[in-house]
């Protein structure tokens, strides 16, 4: 128990130094909205461990994610001027994350209620594929309005397994879509990875 709390307490005392980053980032450009969401998002992993919903090596890996997105941020705030399409992608990347923090703390409340509901093998997927988009931006090899269209395809695929937790029963079926689903999406990000290479 108290190594839980020390790992809580070191959790939290990272993030709160990860928000004091915030407004000296902020001193050459104005980005309100997408800081707000930062330090929402940011809060909401601390809910979702407090409720026990989000394990603390889950939540260093979404706070990792956090920071890179606070780094990219920072590098395009560094000439002075962050551009409507940095803004923008800067906007995906925290709706991506935001999707992932809350796919986790409904994920871990159904699969607490209902043992057979447990779709770790799709969640792993899915985290996967938005790695994946995450890496085709920053390599150039992916577009924000690409990433975008990916990310929102990415989001239909959590709202459909949501939808099929929600009677307390994932059916072979229901995992079947969402693993075509997933391949079909895959499939998608790597080819324009592979598209781009090559052009």
């Amino acid at each position: 128990m108290k190594s839980k709390l020390l790992t809580l307490s070191l959790l939290a005392s990272a993030l709160f130094a990860g928000l004091g980053l915030a407004p000296a980032m902020a001193q050459g450009t104005n980005t309100p909205g997408i800081d707000q969401a930062q330090q929402a998002i940011s809060a909401r992993i601390q809910q979702g461990m407090s409720a026990g919903r989000i394990t603390p090596s889950e939540a260093q890996v979404l706070y990792r994610r956090d920071r890179e997105i606070a780094m990219r941020e920072a590098q395009y705030k560094s000439n002075g001027n962050a551009t409507p399409q940095e803004r923008q992608q800067l906007r995906s990347d925290l709706d991506g994350l935001s999707a992932e923090v809350e796919r986790m703390i409904a994920n871990r409340e159904v699969v607490g209620q209902q043992g057979n509901n447990n779709t770790n093998g799709i969640d792993n997927a899915q985290y996967n594929a938005s790695q994946r988009i995450d890496e085709g931006v920053r390599t150039g090899h992916i577009n924000r309005r690409e990433a975008a269209k990916l990310h929102s395809r990415e989001r239909s695929i959590e709202r459909h397994e949501a939808a099929f937790k929600s009677d307390g029963v994932v059916t072979k079926q229901e995992r079947r879509q969402l693993r075509n689903e997933l391949t079909a999406l895959r499939a998608e990000i790597e080819r324009l990875m592979n598209n781009r290479r090559r052009g």
